[in-house]
């Protein structure tokens, strides 16, 4: 049948090729350069007005948008408060009447 040729493993002969050495056919001198001096900047002058200017409308839109975070922050605690209100009010009405349930039937007996 068809049997695959396997290839023989190279063996180490211990000479070692050296690789080819290319000689430049060009040589490049690069002469460094020194930067020239900065000219002299005087630092900017120091601002004497606040860095937050308040206009009045910006006052106004400030105090609006704090008065809708707080009545929304509010009406979603209380309407958790109320959640959890009626949650016991109604699991305590089950117990009573669970349990007058349990005590008309010791009762009847």
């Amino acid at each position: 049948m068809l049997r695959p040729k396997v290839p023989a493993m190279p063996q180490p002969t211990g000479f070692v090729t050296p690789p080819a050495v290319v000689e430049p056919t060009a040589v490049i001198q690069h002469t460094p350069q020194t930067p020239a001096p900065a000219p002299f900047v005087s630092p900017a002058p120091v601002p004497t007005r606040p860095a937050v200017q308040l206009t009045p409308g910006a006052v106004i839109a400030l105090v609006g948008s704090g008065t809708a975070v707080v009545l929304v922050v509010g009406a979603v605690l209380v309407s958790m408060l109320l959640a959890v209100a009626i949650t016991g009010a109604s699991v305590a009405i089950c117990a009573l009447v669970i349990r007058s349930l349990i005590n008309a039937d010791s009762k009847r007996r």
